[in-house]
């Protein structure tokens, strides 16, 4: 009976993680979809071709206004590198929308309070530039155009029927045609079958983690006696680890930030632990589906070096303007539940959304679209 119990938590609690963020997960990989079928290879090269300002900015807007889960940005930004964009920029998109959410940041308030919030969101405008600084200096170009064959090859090699381009000169001829919707269906469940296994080991084992391991074990991992910079940056240093093999995207790692703030983290390691969203373990394995293996180690390690440097940069910032909040040992975190509210509206709305598009993939093949 125990082991029904347990088992049944489990699965509850790896399915209301993917509850939490199936409409943004949803969303994101639609618009991977259309950015693919609607935009020539190369059409992105004009707006997003160069990592300068303007484009950096207009990036990081495009990425926060998306609110995407970490999966479905990172398909996004794959779409955005396949059609032009700088890798840079592209990065810079997928870190905006993960980081600068105003979903994030509502359930960061419930569960943990307003220092947080801000943390989250000015500290995401600091975790880009600290991306840019680093991606320029540790990402070599020639890496980089390896990365972007590797994402043809990908596409040319049973993933993709040709260049997919709906019909039309203006993007209002695109959205009226059939077969430019029949594309739009074929890439989103190109991109889904592309990383479903992975989303799938990453609902289940965070599920586990999130039951099975207690919040005391989660203690030991962080330096609580040493000087306060030596624990610093122990424990930013920590942090991003624990998110890559807990395998929590986007929200849904709130709740263990939680519980690590609660048992002892510093500041700056929950915040450096809320940014690493994009290192987890299923994350990297789709990086290295996209770009290969060698950029995507590489992205990974520059990754995790600019979330460290934030969480650290953050926590002296909060300490130089006395704000830094302190646990409180009587904290309860609040056990999210399936109820109806918009996120219950929005994963209806979004769930029939995909239903219809596959079914219109299904009606339309696509040796007959082509």
């Amino acid at each position: 009976m125990a082991l029904l119990v347990f088992a049944w938590h489990w699965l509850f609690a790896s399915f209301a993680m993917f509850w939490q963020v199936l409409w943004s997960l949803l969303l994101g990989f639609m618009l991977s979809a259309m950015i693919q079928a609607y935009v020539p290879k190369g059409g992105l090269s004009k707006m997003f071709g160069h990592a300068g300002f303007r484009e950096l900015a207009l990036a990081t807007g495009l990425g926060a206004a998306s609110s995407s889960c970490s999966y479905a940005a990172a398909a996004t930004a794959k779409s955005m590198f396949k059609r032009g964009a700088d890798f840079t920029v592209a990065m810079v998109f997928m870190f905006a929308s993960t980081n600068l959410v105003i979903e994030l940041g509502l359930v960061l308030w419930q569960l943990m309070g307003w220092p947080f919030v801000v943390a989250e969101w000015v500290g995401g405008f600091l975790l880009i530039a600290t991306f840019v600084f680093f991606s320029k200096l540790l990402l070599p170009k020639r890496l980089v155009e390896e990365g972007r064959m590797h994402v043809e090859e990908e596409d040319n090699s049973g993933h993709d029927h040709g260049e997919m381009l709906a019909p039309g000169r203006t993007l209002m001829d695109k959205l009226r045609s059939s077969t430019g919707w029949t594309y739009v269906a074929h890439y989103f469940a190109m991109d889904w079958s592309m990383l479903q296994v992975d989303l799938l080991l990453g609902f289940v084992i965070a599920g586990f983690l999130a039951i099975a391991i207690p919040a005391s074990l989660w203690q030991h991992v962080y330096v609580t006696s040493a000087p306060a910079p030596v624990r610093a940056v122990e424990n930013a240093l920590v942090g991003p680890l624990i998110a890559v093999v807990s395998f929590v995207c986007s929200i849904g790692n709130v709740p263990l930030a939680a519980v690590l703030w609660n048992a002892g983290s510093t500041f700056g390691g929950v915040i450096a632990f809320l940014y690493a969203d994009l290192i987890v373990l299923p994350l990297i394995d789709a990086y290295r589906k996209y770009y290969g293996w060698a950029l995507a180690l590489r992205m990974a390690g520059v990754f995790y070096i600019s979330m460290v440097v934030a969480g650290l940069i953050v926590e002296l910032a909060f300490a130089a303007l006395h704000v830094t909040p302190h646990a409180h040992g009587s904290f309860l975190m609040r056990i999210e539940t399936i109820q109806l509210n918009y996120t219950f509206v929005l994963n209806v709305f979004f769930g029939t959304a995909a239903l219809v598009l596959v079914w219109w993939g299904r009606r339309s093949p696509m040796h007959h679209a082509m």
